[in-house]
């Protein structure tokens, strides 16, 4: 069965639009977990407008499951991570200001930078995985950078989803099997719903990891968080996979 990470970054959005410590980020990685969360994802960004460099450590301190910071691998991103050393660290390329990750890496042009930075994490015993587009260029790029995952980025899938789904499905289905032909673990995340993830699911069905942030706390607000998790869990199982 895929697992779910769920990423806890809007929960730090709410709390830091009054201060304090309400709601409770680290309650809420507790209660995921409790509720069936295979995982929790966070994104530290530079001026802390979610999550917070506080926060990584605090989780860190309660996780039970499997933990993945994903960010953009700036020195002092990459000090925090290989400090706190989650069980997975995602490469995103978003420049600081980005309001969320909008595109994948350019895993040819990046080689070099790349492939450095996932050698100082692998020197740290964590397991690297990198956001990536369909191109089969990028796919078989990263595979140069010496990366464990490649981590489709979802949001083409998701947009062309109700104009035609098995369209929207295909290039990611092509893609997953490069990746697979080419030994690398796969990841996806950003957009995924409880609209679109069952036909994700079911098309790619070697997938170790979905990482699902916005959409899942969204439904929380209305539908409990429990509840929550549970639906899209079951989403994600495929029987005789």
């Amino acid at each position: 069965m895929t697992k779910l990470s769920v990423n806890i970054n809007k929960i730090a959005t709410i709390r830091n639009a009054r201060g304090g410590d309400i709601p409770d980020v680290t309650v809420a990685a507790i209660n995921c977990q409790r509720f069936g969360a295979d995982g929790i994802t966070v994104h530290p960004r530079p001026d802390e407008r979610h999550i917070t460099r506080k926060d990584v450590y605090d989780i860190k301190r309660i996780i039970t499951t499997e933990y993945n910071i994903e960010g953009y691998p700036s020195e002092e991103f990459i000090s925090l991570v290989c400090d706190v050393k989650p069980h997975q660290v995602t490469l995103v390329p978003d420049p600081p200001d980005a309001i969320t990750s909008n595109a994948g890496w350019d895993t040819v042009s990046a080689r070099s930078f790349l492939t450095e930075v996932i050698a100082r994490f692998k020197k740290e015993g964590i397991r690297t995985s990198i956001f990536v587009d369909t191109r089969q260029a990028n796919i078989e790029g990263a595979v140069l950078t010496g990366t464990d995952r490649v981590e489709l980025y979802t949001e083409p899938y998701a947009k062309g989803y109700r104009k035609d789904p098995k369209a929207a499905v295909t290039p990611f289905v092509r893609a997953a099997e490069i990746a697979r032909a080419n030994g690398l673990g796969l990841n996806a995340g950003h957009d995924l719903n409880l609209e679109n993830l069952a036909l994700f699911s079911e098309s790619i069905p070697w997938m170790e990891e979905v990482s699902i942030g916005h959409a899942l706390i969204s439904d929380a607000l209305y539908l409990g968080l429990e509840n929550t998790i549970n639906m899209y869990k079951r989403l994600l199982f495929v029987p005789n996979r």
